[in-house]
């Protein structure tokens, strides 16, 4: 299956059970693993030493790069050279994926609405982490509801992820009444496991000081992924006119002729994702961008074989 395959979704504003399946070609070639990797892990996994998740094997020397956080005192003291605690990853490491399909993802002027293209990122993410033997959990957000799996090894898991976000009731209709991020993630970080990777799958309109107090938390003791995805339209509004702008199963009418406004919208934008890019300062913390023309697959092959 090539990577251009998940381009070719039957529907740009909606998915299902079977087109996610086919999917686990394509995302059992990704090789999902942390950032700013010190050592090897046992079954070819790389640890950041984060949490649980995570066994003592050596001290060595410290060398240029290493986190400071695992620097061993003790050795160091005794030798009165640096040294750095060595850790092997543990088998079977938890994948969480935190999902959005609120209304403000059922959105696209170009490919297939963020929605869309979130959920095939998942699906990717979620052959990957089974392929690669890991534990498979997650949160799947929409308007007025969130489902939660808790991580599960086997295809089994993955299944019931696909299945959970494929019959989710946003496909069908928006609801009113939509939840802050803050609930979510705040369950998010009670059911993590200290260790785990996480991937925050959203365009994070409703990023607030509390959603951002839950990511640095989760960050305190887990590799996150800040998946933004946004269409043209998010970043820039088009040129002067009136538009109808259909979301989900509303319709509204902008008109984009005001300069200042223009303007205001461009720079709220770009606030939020260098919020977003901040947190991405934090060690173990990934920010990856993914518009809504943008092929999912390519998106994560190339984010991970930097990594």
């Amino acid at each position: 299956m090539g990577a251009r395959a998940v381009l070719s979704e039957p529907s740009p504003v909606r998915v299902g059970l079977n087109e996610l399946i086919r999917l686990k070609p394509a995302g059992e070639t990704i090789r999902l693993s942390a950032p700013r990797v010190r050592a090897f892990a046992v079954g070819g996994h790389l640890s950041p030493f984060k949490g649980r998740g995570v066994e003592f094997d050596e001290s060595r020397l410290y060398q240029p790069g290493d986190d400071l956080r695992t620097i061993d005192w003790r050795v160091t003291a005794r030798t009165g050279k640096p040294h750095t605690k060595v850790f092997r990853e543990e088998r079977n490491r938890p994948c969480m994926v935190w999902l959005d399909l609120r209304r403000s993802m059922l959105f696209a002027t170009q490919g297939a609405y963020k929605a869309v293209r979130a959920a095939q990122m998942a699906g990717l993410i979620a052959w990957s982490t089974i392929g690669n033997g890991d534990q498979l959990g997650g949160l799947v957000v929409s308007d007025g509801e969130h489902h939660e799996l808790r991580p599960r090894l086997g295809r089994r898991a993955a299944l019931r992820l696909l299945q959970l976000i494929a019959e989710n009731s946003c496909w069908r209709s928006a609801r009113d009444g939509e939840p802050t991020v803050e609930h979510p993630l705040l369950r998010l970080t009670r059911v993590a496991r200290p260790g785990s990777m996480m991937f925050l799958l959203s365009d994070f309109s409703s990023l607030d000081d509390e959603a951002e107090k839950h990511m640095r938390q989760l960050a305190g003791h887990s590799d996150l992924f800040l998946v933004h995805f946004f269409d043209s339209v998010d970043a820039e509004l088009p040129p002067p006119g009136r538009y109808r702008i259909l979301m989900g199963s509303r319709s509204m009418a902008i008109d984009t002729s005001d300069v200042r406004e223009r303007e205001r919208y461009r720079q709220r934008f770009e606030q939020r994702a260098a919020r977003l890019q901040a947190i991405a300062r934090m060690p173990g913390v990934t920010y990856m961008e993914c518009r809504s023309s943008d092929d999912p697959y390519e998106v994560l092959a190339k984010s991970f074989a930097r990594v």
